[in-house]
């Protein structure tokens, strides 16, 4: 699959877990200087590594929450929780990962993945 095939698989991917009116904020709002990293997150993170048929997408949304939770992230894991959703996670799975993540990330870590998640299930409900 060339860089275009990607690109364009990346994108659809990308739109079914993030939603599209984020993707499309993401790409309309990018400058000449930050267009360059759309592409390659599109490319390359999701044409790449989330078209792999090895995982299927509960299970990449359900270690990406792990490892937004270990790295900190906030605003990243804000947007993974309800790609997790929409990617079929139940809201029990997600509290799984948390509790696992608070024993090997940390407790402060798993605090703010809580609250960011509690935030997210009351906007889907």
């Amino acid at each position: 699959m060339g860089a275009i095939e990607k690109f364009d698989a990346g994108l659809q991917v990308r739109r079914e877990v993030l939603g599209e009116e984020y993707v499309n904020k993401s790409l309309s709002e990018a400058t000449e200087l930050t267009f360059p990293f759309q592409e390659l997150v599109t490319e390359y993170c999701w044409g790449s590594v989330w078209t792999r048929p090895g995982l299927p997408r509960k299970i990449r949304s359900l270690i990406n929450l792990s490892m937004l939770t270990a790295l900190n992230r906030s605003e990243e894991l804000k947007l993974h929780v309800r790609g997790a959703l929409r990617n079929g996670c139940t809201k029990e799975e997600i509290v799984e990962v948390f509790l696992q993540t608070a024993i090997y990330c940390g407790v402060p870590a798993a605090v703010e993945s809580f609250k960011i998640a509690k935030v997210v299930f009351e906007e889907f409900e």
